[in-house]
């Protein structure tokens, strides 16, 4: 990618505004990529509003403070307990690093069995709101979602259970509804998109 932005401006001339895209260390790229001419740098996981923002640098409009910080003040979600069943490691870290910036207490259950044991071996109404994704080994989503609704505990039919998956046809979003999950979300997901979600059902888990 560097080489390449190197031999573009080579090209274009110096005004040709490039991005790089990447899950490596930005400052280990730093100064090679400056160099070369790259404008800006975008990590991956991509997630829309980081993607907005950054390009709307080169529009000359003023960029809307959408940041960590400023998501945590509005959505109020400081030290909510919450259980992400997620099959994947690398997904588990790079949610946990995002949603802890939002001093969320986060809790990892490596696939859907290992969710419904530590829910139901919780106190109630411990946990705030289950991220779940669909597609697991043991135990999918969706079979995790509905063993959790039938437990005879008064929680388990108030706890929201946002669902987490690269499947985002209509199709998808109706079983997940049918198992139980309050709200579908696709992946990868957006971190500021998410919050809102979070905090919706949290609010509505407490009337």
């Amino acid at each position: 990618g560097i080489e390449a932005a190197r031999k573009i401006r080579l090209s274009c001339g110096e005004y040709s505004p490039t991005l790089l895209l990447s899950g490596c260390d930005w400052s280990g790229m730093e100064e090679e990529a400056g160099k070369a001419g790259i404008s800006g740098f975008i990590p991956r996981p991509l997630f829309q509003s980081v993607l907005y923002d950054a390009l709307k640098t080169f529009t000359g409009e003023a960029v809307e403070e959408t940041n960590v910080s400023k998501m945590e003040n509005d959505l109020e979600l400081k030290g909510k307990h919450i259980l992400l069943a997620e099959d994947n490691e690398l997904n588990w870290e790079v949610a946990r690093e995002l949603l802890s910036e939002l001093e969320l207490e986060l809790d990892w259950a490596e696939n859907g069995r290992i969710c419904l044991e530590k829910f139901e071996k919780s106190s109630a109404g411990y946990y705030d709101a289950i991220l779940m994704d669909v597609q697991m080994p043991i135990m999918n989503g969706y079979e995790a979602t509905r063993a959790i609704r039938a437990l005879a505990r008064k929680d388990a039919s108030r706890i929201p259970i946002i669902a987490m998956t690269a499947n985002a046809f209509a199709e998808d979003e109706k079983e997940a509804l049918e198992a139980g999950m309050n709200v579908h979300l696709a992946k990868p997901i957006d971190i500021e998109l998410l919050n809102k979600v979070i905090s919706q059902c949290v609010s509505k888990k407490g009337k």
